[in-house]
């Protein structure tokens, strides 16, 4: 029988309900960063950079775009023969039909995908982390150590260690107690949701936990192979890692990639991030057009100005219009005159002429407070604003708009605009 060292199983499933309106109608894996990748990209990359070639991709929550954009993995050199990458949706059972319920419920519906390969490892990664990190140099460390399960953790502040699973680690680096979310950490190493199980220890907890309502593998697995005297280690990883599950941090990690030296630095030519981006015609940059601080997607036009910004592909910002501070997914249509502060817009928008962005004071949203916030216009894809509108901060607008779902022109900070037929 043929086999594997090791095969990773990538989570992308995720709904993604904290970026509102940019996961209504698309997987958060698949939405746009930095301008011309989607979030998926960098887990994939890490994998095929660590000589790994069997990847299976476990979707559930609106996958078309993210199965679209994986397709037989070839930007990512992911279409092998024997391995590369899998699609892997919930399907119909003899016995049963049901949807992935948790994090470890999902890897267990798929016990005989991983049979396939006989593996020694598997790797449990998430689609929605931006990060770079070697995981054969984990493989290796969870060999040293002979360990049954090895989880990837980094530092964070001490205030902030109550939001994540906690390990509390020896001198070696051997996990003596594991701590979900407590509200009194014991220490500030996090779980990074990245794990290398050898397999048959991941096999026998899967099986064993198989009726657990929402089997998952901080609540779960974890604490299943702790109870049993299992060698559990962490890893520590110091490089950058970012979780993009919010708007602002969504937004901030954007902003992050047009530092002076960016903290995360996407032009490093030993670790490449690939992505299926398409014959795209270059950029365009007209004699008046302004821009600084900024990446420009190809096949772009730009005739405005344009600071500190994440312009997508086929992007075109017409003459007299001003972007600042804002991300701008493939192809949205900026008309003249536009000024617009602190704006994430999806895909496939159009703009009308002298659109005002980022008015007012930063009052919270009243539909949903804690997902529109940080001052941010948050614009939903194939949306329409019409001409001469004016929108504060802390808002959402989804959805073919027209003068009259604006009270005197105006969307007031704080306030939600989605179309009937429109997600939130």
């Amino acid at each position: 029988m043929r086999k594997k060292e090791m095969i990773a199983m990538l989570l992308a499933g995720g709904q993604g309900s904290r970026l509102g309106v940019l996961t209504a109608k698309v997987a958060k894996p698949a939405v746009a960063f930095g301008g011309k990748y989607r979030i998926i990209d960098f887990p994939l990359s890490n994998c095929i950079n660590s000589g790994i070639d069997t990847v299976g991709v476990l979707t559930q929550y609106q996958p078309l775009r993210l199965n679209t954009h994986i397709g037989i993995g070839i930007p990512w050199d992911l279409d092998r023969n024997f391995g590369g990458v899998t699609i892997l949706p919930p399907y119909e059972k003899s016995s049963s039909s049901e949807w992935y319920t948790g994090t470890a419920n999902a890897i267990y519906q798929n016990l005989d995908y991983m049979e396939t390969f006989n593996p020694d490892y598997v790797l449990i990664l998430s689609g929605d982390h931006i990060y770079k990190m070697d995981y054969e140099v984990m493989l290796d460390y969870h060999k040293e150590n002979q360990a049954d399960v090895t989880i990837a953790a980094m530092p964070v502040p001490k205030e902030e260690a109550s939001r994540f699973g906690i390990v509390v680690t020896d001198d070696e680096g051997k996990i003596a107690e594991f701590q979900e979310k407590p509200p009194k950490p014991k220490s500030n190493l996090a779980s990074m949701g990245i794990y290398i199980f050898s397999w048959k220890v991941l096999k026998e907890a899967l099986i064993a936990l198989k009726n657990v309502q929402g089997c998952d593998f901080g609540k779960h697995i974890i604490p299943y192979c702790h109870e049993r005297g299992q060698r559990l280690f962490a890893y520590e990883y110091n490089g950058y890692w970012k979780d993009v599950g919010t708007l602002g941090s969504y937004w901030e990690a954007n902003m992050e990639l047009i530092d002076i030296i960016p903290e995360f630095n996407l032009y490093e030519e030993y670790w490449k991030i690939f992505t299926n981006s398409g014959a795209l015609p270059p950029q365009y940059i007209s004699g008046q057009a302004v821009v600084d601080r900024s990446i420009i997607g190809n096949g772009s036009e730009i005739c405005g100005e344009v600071h500190n910004c994440v312009i997508g592909s086929g992007v075109t910002i017409e003459e007299g219009s001003v972007v600042r501070d804002s991300i701008i997914m493939q192809d949205v249509r900026i008309g003249r005159g536009c000024v617009l502060d602190k704006a994430i817009i999806a895909e496939n928008c159009k703009l009308g002429e002298r659109v005002t962005f980022g008015i007012g004071s930063d009052v919270p949203n009243k539909l949903k407070p804690a997902i529109y916030s940080f001052g941010l216009v948050t614009v939903g894809e194939n949306s329409v604003i019409p001409d001469g509108v004016q929108v504060g901060k802390n808002t959402a607008i989804s959805g073919v708009t027209s003068a009259e779902d604006y009270p005197n022109g105006v969307l007031e900070s704080g306030e939600t605009l989605i179309k009937a037929g429109e997600q939130v």
